[in-house]
């Protein structure tokens, strides 16, 4: 079979980061889940696809919220441990969830398991986007809908 071309591609073909925007001591957490920036890799600029691997005992990112940015989460490989404002459940492979602008709900991905997981992330790219985390003493804030900035939540730098 012949390789796709462009715009078709093999996601796992786009190179993988565990690169985090995460201020240290916070970052060290994030380094056992990596991503494939799958829209990245096609130009889109809407919004962001990522398929995101996260090791055992690893976590997609801290339990937060977004103010003006829609997330959506589809479960490929493995099963995840969903954490929400509402409690904990386990998502195994088919599953989805899904996360409105504004809504206030926090959430992250934790990998319980003993193997890979592999989760499909879809967000939109809205500027002006606040980020909340339950759990921290963490705010961010994205000017232009993709790169964020960290202060502690009373505005202070870390």
């Amino acid at each position: 079979m012949a390789a796709p071309r462009m715009p078709a591609f093999d996601p796992f073909d786009v190179a993988e980061s565990n690169a985090t925007a995460y201020p240290e001591p916070l970052a060290e957490p994030n380094r056992h889940r990596w991503n494939r920036r799958l829209g990245d890799a096609v130009g889109l600029t809407r919004f962001g696809v990522t398929l995101t691997r996260i090791e055992p005992g690893g976590q997609s990112s801290y339990r937060h919220a977004h103010s003006a940015q829609d997330e959506f989460v589809w479960v490929l490989e493995g099963d995840v441990t969903m954490e929400t404002d509402e409690g904990v459940q386990i998502l195994r492979p088919g599953t989805c969830a899904g996360f409105p602008a504004g809504g206030g709900t926090t959430h992250r991905f934790v990998n319980h398991g003993d193997r890979d997981a592999l989760i499909l992330v879809v967000g939109d790219r809205t500027p002006g986007d606040d980020v909340t985390y339950a759990d921290l003493d963490i705010r961010g804030r994205s000017e232009d809908g993709r790169r964020y900035t960290f202060t502690r939540k009373d505005g202070s730098s870390f």
